[in-house]
Protein backbone atom coordinates (compact mmCIF):
# COMPACT_ATOMS: atom_id res chain seq x y z
CA UNK A 1 0.00 0.00 0.00
CA UNK A 2 0.92 3.35 -0.93
CA UNK A 3 0.30 6.20 1.37
CA UNK A 4 -0.19 10.12 0.97
CA UNK A 5 -0.81 13.34 2.65
CA UNK A 6 -1.86 15.93 0.36
CA UNK A 7 -1.28 19.62 0.25
CA UNK A 8 -3.81 21.54 1.49
CA UNK A 9 -7.45 21.20 -0.71
CA UNK A 10 -7.37 24.11 -2.95
CA UNK A 11 -11.05 25.51 -2.59
CA UNK A 12 -10.37 25.38 1.24
CA UNK A 13 -7.16 27.38 1.34
CA UNK A 14 -8.08 30.23 -1.32
CA UNK A 15 -11.57 30.77 1.29
CA UNK A 16 -8.93 30.75 4.34
CA UNK A 17 -6.81 33.71 2.85
CA UNK A 18 -9.47 35.79 1.65
CA UNK A 19 -11.06 35.52 4.73
CA UNK A 20 -8.97 35.45 7.42
CA UNK A 21 -8.48 39.56 6.38
CA UNK A 22 -12.05 40.26 7.28
CA UNK A 23 -11.63 39.06 10.39
CA UNK A 24 -11.69 40.89 13.67
CA UNK A 25 -8.42 38.98 14.86
CA UNK A 26 -5.18 36.93 13.30
CA UNK A 27 -5.40 33.81 11.98
CA UNK A 28 -2.88 31.08 11.82
CA UNK A 29 -3.06 28.40 9.10
CA UNK A 30 -1.16 25.37 8.22
CA UNK A 31 -0.56 22.74 5.04
CA UNK A 32 -1.35 25.68 2.58
CA UNK A 33 -1.02 24.05 -0.92
CA UNK A 34 1.93 25.17 -3.31
CA UNK A 35 0.13 25.92 -5.95
CA UNK A 36 -0.05 28.92 -8.19
CA UNK A 37 -3.70 29.39 -7.43
CA UNK A 38 -3.48 30.13 -3.79
CA UNK A 39 -0.77 32.55 -4.76
CA UNK A 40 -2.80 34.23 -6.91
CA UNK A 41 -5.57 35.22 -3.79
CA UNK A 42 -2.53 35.85 -1.43
CA UNK A 43 -1.21 38.61 -4.10
CA UNK A 44 -4.86 40.09 -4.53
CA UNK A 45 -5.66 40.39 -1.04
CA UNK A 46 -1.87 42.05 -0.23
CA UNK A 47 -2.77 44.41 -3.10
CA UNK A 48 -5.88 45.29 -0.78
CA UNK A 49 -3.88 45.80 2.05
CA UNK A 50 -4.08 42.47 4.03
CA UNK A 51 -1.00 41.74 6.00
CA UNK A 52 0.44 37.86 5.71
CA UNK A 53 3.22 36.96 7.87
CA UNK A 54 4.03 32.91 6.07
CA UNK A 55 6.96 30.62 6.86
CA UNK A 56 9.62 30.13 4.19
CA UNK A 57 7.86 27.79 1.74
CA UNK A 58 4.43 29.76 2.25
CA UNK A 59 2.58 26.52 3.51
CA UNK A 60 1.72 28.03 7.08
CA UNK A 61 1.91 30.84 8.78
CA UNK A 62 -0.03 33.66 10.26
CA UNK A 63 -2.69 36.07 8.76
CA UNK A 64 -3.25 39.49 9.97
CA UNK A 65 -7.33 40.48 11.41
CA UNK A 66 -8.73 43.67 11.67
CA UNK A 67 -7.23 44.72 8.43
CA UNK A 68 -9.01 47.97 6.57
CA UNK A 69 -8.80 46.82 2.80
CA UNK A 70 -8.46 49.76 0.56
CA UNK A 71 -8.51 50.11 -3.34
CA UNK A 72 -5.47 49.20 -4.68
CA UNK A 73 -2.91 51.45 -6.24
CA UNK A 74 -2.31 48.96 -9.61
CA UNK A 75 -4.23 45.92 -10.75
CA UNK A 76 -4.54 43.14 -8.91
CA UNK A 77 -3.84 39.77 -10.98
CA UNK A 78 -5.29 36.71 -10.39
CA UNK A 79 -3.53 35.04 -12.73
CA UNK A 80 -4.90 31.71 -13.48
CA UNK A 81 -7.15 31.47 -10.75
CA UNK A 82 -10.72 31.63 -11.30
CA UNK A 83 -11.58 31.74 -7.59
CA UNK A 84 -9.73 34.23 -6.78
CA UNK A 85 -11.51 36.80 -9.79
CA UNK A 86 -14.98 35.65 -8.78
CA UNK A 87 -14.64 35.61 -5.28
CA UNK A 88 -12.95 38.75 -4.88
CA UNK A 89 -15.44 40.47 -7.53
CA UNK A 90 -17.62 40.00 -4.28
CA UNK A 91 -15.41 41.81 -1.90
CA UNK A 92 -14.97 44.65 -4.44
CA UNK A 93 -18.46 45.06 -4.57
CA UNK A 94 -19.51 44.81 -1.17
CA UNK A 95 -16.63 47.36 0.25
CA UNK A 96 -17.58 49.34 -2.83
CA UNK A 97 -13.60 49.60 -4.09
CA UNK A 98 -11.76 50.97 -6.66
CA UNK A 99 -9.87 48.47 -8.04
CA UNK A 100 -8.79 47.03 -11.90
CA UNK A 101 -9.34 43.35 -12.09
CA UNK A 102 -7.20 41.17 -14.74
CA UNK A 103 -5.71 37.97 -15.09
CA UNK A 104 -3.81 35.91 -17.90
CA UNK A 105 -4.83 34.82 -20.93
CA UNK A 106 -6.12 31.74 -19.92
CA UNK A 107 -8.54 33.65 -17.19
CA UNK A 108 -9.29 36.23 -19.80
CA UNK A 109 -11.32 33.85 -21.69
CA UNK A 110 -13.51 32.40 -19.01
CA UNK A 111 -17.19 33.97 -18.33
CA UNK A 112 -17.87 35.68 -15.64
CA UNK A 113 -20.98 36.93 -16.63
CA UNK A 114 -23.06 34.55 -14.42
CA UNK A 115 -20.68 36.31 -11.69
CA UNK A 116 -20.96 40.02 -13.01
CA UNK A 117 -24.59 40.56 -13.78
CA UNK A 118 -26.07 39.76 -10.35
CA UNK A 119 -23.23 41.70 -8.41
CA UNK A 120 -24.62 44.71 -11.16
CA UNK A 121 -28.11 43.49 -10.42
CA UNK A 122 -27.22 43.93 -6.67
CA UNK A 123 -25.31 47.67 -7.10
CA UNK A 124 -21.39 46.70 -8.36
CA UNK A 125 -20.38 49.25 -10.74
CA UNK A 126 -18.59 47.67 -13.74
CA UNK A 127 -16.44 49.51 -16.59
CA UNK A 128 -16.42 46.46 -19.18
CA UNK A 129 -14.69 46.75 -21.96
CA UNK A 130 -16.16 46.35 -25.69
CA UNK A 131 -18.89 45.13 -23.22
CA UNK A 132 -17.77 41.64 -22.62
CA UNK A 133 -18.10 39.55 -19.38
CA UNK A 134 -14.59 38.93 -19.01
CA UNK A 135 -11.42 40.42 -17.92
CA UNK A 136 -10.33 42.64 -17.33
CA UNK A 137 -13.02 44.61 -15.14
CA UNK A 138 -12.76 47.94 -13.82
CA UNK A 139 -14.93 48.10 -10.35
CA UNK A 140 -15.36 51.87 -9.88
CA UNK A 141 -16.39 53.34 -6.09
CA UNK A 142 -19.82 52.88 -5.08
CA UNK A 143 -21.58 55.21 -2.19
CA UNK A 144 -22.28 53.41 0.90
CA UNK A 145 -25.27 52.32 1.46
CA UNK A 146 -26.26 51.81 -2.21
CA UNK A 147 -26.49 48.06 -1.87
CA UNK A 148 -29.77 46.01 -3.03
CA UNK A 149 -30.84 42.84 -1.36
CA UNK A 150 -30.53 39.89 -3.82
CA UNK A 151 -32.65 36.69 -4.26
CA UNK A 152 -30.48 34.67 -6.88
CA UNK A 153 -31.77 31.47 -8.80
CA UNK A 154 -28.82 30.37 -11.19
CA UNK A 155 -29.37 28.02 -14.05
CA UNK A 156 -26.13 25.90 -12.78
CA UNK A 157 -25.32 25.12 -9.84
CA UNK A 158 -21.73 27.23 -8.96
CA UNK A 159 -19.93 27.05 -5.92
CA UNK A 160 -17.62 30.55 -6.98
CA UNK A 161 -21.06 32.33 -7.99
CA UNK A 162 -22.63 31.89 -4.71
CA UNK A 163 -19.47 32.81 -2.72
CA UNK A 164 -19.30 35.80 -4.61
CA UNK A 165 -22.58 37.22 -4.08
CA UNK A 166 -22.66 35.62 -0.33
CA UNK A 167 -19.14 37.68 0.03
CA UNK A 168 -21.15 41.03 -1.58
CA UNK A 169 -23.77 40.86 1.04
CA UNK A 170 -21.19 39.72 3.97
CA UNK A 171 -19.05 42.95 3.15
CA UNK A 172 -22.03 45.37 2.33
CA UNK A 173 -24.53 44.58 4.88
CA UNK A 174 -26.93 43.47 2.77
CA UNK A 175 -29.30 40.08 2.58
CA UNK A 176 -28.50 37.56 0.19
CA UNK A 177 -30.40 34.38 -0.72
CA UNK A 178 -29.16 31.98 -3.34
CA UNK A 179 -31.39 28.82 -4.72
CA UNK A 180 -29.51 26.52 -6.64
CA UNK A 181 -31.17 23.78 -9.05
CA UNK A 182 -28.31 20.93 -7.39
CA UNK A 183 -25.52 21.30 -4.41
CA UNK A 184 -22.98 22.52 -4.94
CA UNK A 185 -19.87 22.60 -2.73
CA UNK A 186 -20.35 24.95 0.50
CA UNK A 187 -17.00 25.82 1.59
CA UNK A 188 -18.00 29.23 1.95
CA UNK A 189 -21.09 28.09 4.00
CA UNK A 190 -19.15 26.59 6.37
CA UNK A 191 -15.50 28.89 6.85
CA UNK A 192 -18.01 31.43 7.33
CA UNK A 193 -20.76 30.67 9.93
CA UNK A 194 -17.17 29.24 11.63
CA UNK A 195 -16.25 32.42 11.78
CA UNK A 196 -19.44 33.52 12.87
CA UNK A 197 -21.32 34.97 10.19
CA UNK A 198 -25.02 34.85 9.74
CA UNK A 199 -25.51 32.23 7.23
CA UNK A 200 -27.88 29.91 7.27
CA UNK A 201 -27.94 25.90 5.32
CA UNK A 202 -28.29 22.95 5.18
CA UNK A 203 -24.96 20.96 5.51
CA UNK A 204 -26.92 17.82 5.00
CA UNK A 205 -28.61 18.63 2.30
CA UNK A 206 -29.04 16.89 -0.88
CA UNK A 207 -31.13 18.07 -4.59
CA UNK A 208 -31.59 21.94 -4.35
CA UNK A 209 -29.65 23.64 -2.56
CA UNK A 210 -30.08 27.10 -0.72
CA UNK A 211 -28.54 29.34 1.50
CA UNK A 212 -29.07 32.81 2.93
CA UNK A 213 -26.90 35.28 4.10
CA UNK A 214 -28.59 38.26 6.49
CA UNK A 215 -26.75 40.26 8.10
CA UNK A 216 -29.65 42.20 10.15
CA UNK A 217 -28.94 42.51 13.77
CA UNK A 218 -25.41 40.91 13.36
CA UNK A 219 -22.76 42.99 14.99
CA UNK A 220 -20.64 42.58 12.04
CA UNK A 221 -17.70 40.89 13.98
CA UNK A 222 -16.04 37.76 12.27
CA UNK A 223 -13.20 35.52 14.25
CA UNK A 224 -10.10 34.71 13.29
CA UNK A 225 -9.55 30.92 13.12
CA UNK A 226 -6.77 28.23 13.22
CA UNK A 227 -6.81 25.74 10.34
CA UNK A 228 -4.63 22.64 9.78
CA UNK A 229 -6.23 23.02 6.03
CA UNK A 230 -7.34 18.73 5.01
CA UNK A 231 -5.87 17.32 2.30
CA UNK A 232 -7.15 18.15 -1.09
CA UNK A 233 -9.99 15.57 -2.73
CA UNK A 234 -9.72 17.09 -6.08
CA UNK A 235 -6.00 16.17 -6.37
CA UNK A 236 -6.40 13.13 -4.34
CA UNK A 237 -8.91 11.72 -7.66
CA UNK A 238 -5.65 11.40 -10.02
CA UNK A 239 -3.48 9.56 -6.88
CA UNK A 240 -6.80 7.21 -7.20
CA UNK A 241 -7.20 6.60 -10.10
CA UNK A 242 -2.76 5.90 -10.44
CA UNK A 243 -3.70 3.35 -8.37
CA UNK A 244 -6.63 1.77 -9.73
CA UNK A 245 -4.05 1.75 -13.47
CA UNK A 246 -1.05 0.18 -11.59
CA UNK A 247 -3.52 -2.32 -9.32
CA UNK A 248 -1.49 -0.50 -6.01
CA UNK A 249 -3.65 -0.11 -2.78
CA UNK A 250 -3.56 3.57 -1.81
CA UNK A 251 -3.86 5.29 1.93
CA UNK A 252 -4.84 9.18 1.64
CA UNK A 253 -4.76 11.30 5.10
CA UNK A 254 -6.41 13.88 6.20
CA UNK A 255 -8.84 14.50 3.05
CA UNK A 256 -11.65 17.09 3.07
CA UNK A 257 -14.83 14.81 2.79
CA UNK A 258 -17.23 17.63 1.83
CA UNK A 259 -20.47 16.32 0.89
CA UNK A 260 -20.05 18.40 -2.02
CA UNK A 261 -16.72 16.84 -3.23
CA UNK A 262 -16.67 13.24 -2.72
CA UNK A 263 -19.24 12.34 -5.36
CA UNK A 264 -15.69 11.20 -7.16
CA UNK A 265 -15.67 8.04 -4.64
CA UNK A 266 -18.90 7.02 -5.59
CA UNK A 267 -18.15 6.99 -9.19
CA UNK A 268 -15.19 4.61 -8.37
CA UNK A 269 -17.16 2.24 -6.65
CA UNK A 270 -19.10 2.15 -9.36
CA UNK A 271 -15.86 0.40 -11.04
CA UNK A 272 -15.58 -2.41 -8.26
CA UNK A 273 -13.14 -0.33 -6.47
CA UNK A 274 -13.49 -0.67 -2.83
CA UNK A 275 -13.07 2.48 -0.52
CA UNK A 276 -12.86 2.41 3.03
CA UNK A 277 -13.52 5.81 5.23
CA UNK A 278 -12.00 6.57 8.53
CA UNK A 279 -14.12 9.77 10.01
CA UNK A 280 -11.82 12.59 11.76
CA UNK A 281 -13.11 15.73 13.59
CA UNK A 282 -14.15 18.23 11.40
CA UNK A 283 -11.72 21.59 10.44
CA UNK A 284 -13.38 24.89 10.61
CA UNK A 285 -16.87 23.18 9.50
CA UNK A 286 -15.47 20.68 7.25
CA UNK A 287 -15.64 17.17 7.55
CA UNK A 288 -12.34 15.35 7.78
CA UNK A 289 -11.50 11.36 6.42
CA UNK A 290 -8.98 9.25 5.67
CA UNK A 291 -9.40 7.11 2.56
CA UNK A 292 -8.35 3.67 1.86
CA UNK A 293 -8.74 2.89 -2.12
CA UNK A 294 -8.11 -0.67 -2.88
CA UNK A 295 -8.76 -1.76 -7.20
CA UNK A 296 -10.61 -3.93 -8.84
CA UNK A 297 -9.34 -6.90 -10.46
CA UNK A 298 -11.52 -5.89 -13.16
CA UNK A 299 -12.56 -1.83 -14.22
CA UNK A 300 -16.22 -2.08 -14.69
CA UNK A 301 -17.83 1.05 -17.00
CA UNK A 302 -19.54 3.90 -14.82
CA UNK A 303 -22.46 5.85 -15.55
CA UNK A 304 -22.16 9.74 -14.07
CA UNK A 305 -24.76 12.87 -14.61
CA UNK A 306 -27.06 15.07 -13.23
CA UNK A 307 -26.55 16.20 -9.55
CA UNK A 308 -23.59 14.59 -9.24
CA UNK A 309 -21.51 16.66 -12.07
CA UNK A 310 -21.01 19.86 -9.56
CA UNK A 311 -20.11 17.55 -6.89
CA UNK A 312 -17.37 15.84 -8.98
CA UNK A 313 -16.52 18.66 -11.59
CA UNK A 314 -12.86 19.14 -11.49
CA UNK A 315 -12.63 15.22 -11.01
CA UNK A 316 -13.58 14.08 -14.18
CA UNK A 317 -10.81 14.12 -16.29
CA UNK A 318 -9.34 11.95 -14.05
CA UNK A 319 -12.54 9.94 -14.52
CA UNK A 320 -12.05 10.01 -17.79
CA UNK A 321 -8.86 8.49 -18.21
CA UNK A 322 -10.08 5.98 -16.07
CA UNK A 323 -12.68 4.74 -19.03
CA UNK A 324 -10.42 4.14 -21.19
CA UNK A 325 -9.24 0.97 -19.42
CA UNK A 326 -12.32 -0.01 -18.23
CA UNK A 327 -14.02 -3.26 -19.59
CA UNK A 328 -16.89 -1.53 -21.26
CA UNK A 329 -18.69 1.99 -22.31
CA UNK A 330 -18.28 4.61 -19.47
CA UNK A 331 -20.36 7.75 -19.94
CA UNK A 332 -20.20 11.33 -18.65
CA UNK A 333 -23.33 13.51 -19.19
CA UNK A 334 -24.77 16.77 -17.97
CA UNK A 335 -21.11 18.24 -17.76
CA UNK A 336 -21.61 21.06 -20.05
CA UNK A 337 -19.81 23.16 -17.37
CA UNK A 338 -16.43 21.46 -18.66
CA UNK A 339 -16.45 23.50 -21.89
CA UNK A 340 -15.91 26.58 -19.68
CA UNK A 341 -13.00 25.72 -17.58
CA UNK A 342 -9.12 26.13 -18.03
CA UNK A 343 -9.72 25.03 -21.30
CA UNK A 344 -12.70 23.23 -22.94
CA UNK A 345 -12.11 20.19 -21.25
CA UNK A 346 -15.03 17.87 -23.09
CA UNK A 347 -12.88 18.89 -26.43
CA UNK A 348 -9.35 18.30 -24.94
CA UNK A 349 -10.36 14.90 -23.17
CA UNK A 350 -11.91 13.54 -26.53
CA UNK A 351 -8.96 14.56 -28.38
CA UNK A 352 -6.98 13.20 -26.26
CA UNK A 353 -8.12 9.64 -26.23
CA UNK A 354 -8.80 9.38 -30.08
CA UNK A 355 -4.91 10.03 -30.34
CA UNK A 356 -4.69 7.11 -27.98
CA UNK A 357 -6.46 5.23 -30.11
CA UNK A 358 -9.42 4.73 -27.87
CA UNK A 359 -12.97 5.13 -29.36
CA UNK A 360 -15.26 8.10 -27.98
CA UNK A 361 -18.41 10.02 -28.48
CA UNK A 362 -18.02 13.69 -27.48
CA UNK A 363 -21.54 15.36 -26.70
CA UNK A 364 -22.46 18.87 -26.34
CA UNK A 365 -22.64 18.02 -22.53
CA UNK A 366 -20.28 15.28 -22.11
CA UNK A 367 -18.73 12.25 -23.54
CA UNK A 368 -18.97 8.54 -23.58
CA UNK A 369 -15.96 5.99 -23.95
CA UNK A 370 -15.38 2.99 -25.29
CA UNK A 371 -12.64 1.17 -22.79
CA UNK A 372 -9.51 -0.95 -23.96
CA UNK A 373 -9.10 -3.07 -20.90
CA UNK A 374 -6.43 -4.89 -20.39
CA UNK A 375 -5.58 -7.60 -22.61
CA UNK A 376 -6.60 -5.48 -25.58
CA UNK A 377 -4.53 -5.50 -28.41
CA UNK A 378 -2.47 -2.61 -29.33
CA UNK A 379 -1.92 -0.87 -26.19
CA UNK A 380 -2.44 2.92 -25.61
CA UNK A 381 0.50 4.73 -27.17
CA UNK A 382 0.70 8.37 -28.79
CA UNK A 383 1.20 11.79 -27.57
CA UNK A 384 -1.13 14.27 -25.72
CA UNK A 385 -1.72 17.71 -25.23
CA UNK A 386 -2.03 19.19 -21.94
CA UNK A 387 -3.94 22.52 -23.84
CA UNK A 388 -2.38 24.86 -20.68
CA UNK A 389 -4.64 22.98 -18.37
CA UNK A 390 -3.31 21.54 -15.12
CA UNK A 391 -6.29 18.76 -15.06
CA UNK A 392 -5.81 17.35 -18.28
CA UNK A 393 -1.83 17.05 -17.94
CA UNK A 394 -2.31 15.21 -14.48
CA UNK A 395 -4.97 12.88 -15.66
CA UNK A 396 -3.03 11.61 -18.86
CA UNK A 397 0.16 11.76 -16.79
CA UNK A 398 -0.73 9.08 -14.80
CA UNK A 399 -1.99 6.77 -17.90
CA UNK A 400 1.29 7.25 -19.52
CA UNK A 401 3.36 7.05 -16.33
CA UNK A 402 1.84 5.00 -14.26
CA UNK A 403 0.72 1.85 -17.05
CA UNK A 404 3.82 2.50 -18.83
CA UNK A 405 2.05 2.97 -22.05
CA UNK A 406 4.76 5.70 -24.45
CA UNK A 407 1.73 8.39 -23.50
CA UNK A 408 3.74 11.91 -23.68
CA UNK A 409 2.56 15.23 -22.07
CA UNK A 410 3.71 18.49 -23.77
CA UNK A 411 3.44 20.57 -20.87
CA UNK A 412 3.91 18.59 -17.89
CA UNK A 413 5.01 21.70 -15.44
CA UNK A 414 1.48 23.44 -15.75
CA UNK A 415 0.75 20.43 -12.90
CA UNK A 416 2.23 23.21 -10.83
CA UNK A 417 -0.79 24.98 -10.61
CA UNK A 418 -2.60 23.00 -8.24
CA UNK A 419 -0.52 20.38 -7.04
CA UNK A 420 3.77 20.97 -7.28
CA UNK A 421 5.51 17.65 -6.79
CA UNK A 422 2.33 15.38 -8.41
CA UNK A 423 5.17 13.84 -10.50
CA UNK A 424 7.26 13.10 -8.10
CA UNK A 425 4.48 11.35 -6.33
CA UNK A 426 3.30 9.63 -9.35
CA UNK A 427 6.67 7.55 -9.28
CA UNK A 428 5.52 5.84 -6.46
CA UNK A 429 3.62 3.77 -8.14
CA UNK A 430 6.65 2.37 -10.18
CA UNK A 431 8.62 1.87 -7.09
Amino acid sequence: MISFRLPGDKSIAHRAVLFAPLAGSDSTVANLPGGEDVRSSIRVMEGLGAKFSLDDGETGGTIRGGCRLRSPVGTLDCGNAGTTARLVSGILTGLGLKARLDGDASLRTRPMRRVFYPLQAMGARLDLPGGAYTLPVQFRPRATGSLRTLVHRPRVASAQVKSALLLAGLTGGIRVEVKEPALSRDHTERMLGAMGAPVDFDPDRRGEGRVILDPSGWDGELAGFTLDIPGDPSSAAFLIVAGILARRSVHLADVSANPGRTAFLDLVEQTGTTVEREVHPPRAGEPVQSWTVKPPDRVRPFSVGGADIPRLIDELPAAAVLAAVADGVSEIRDAAELRVKETDRIAAIAANLEALGVEVDERVDGISVRGRAPGTPNRLAGAVRAFGDHRIAMAFGALGLVTGAGIEVDDPKVADISFPGYWKELKRFKG
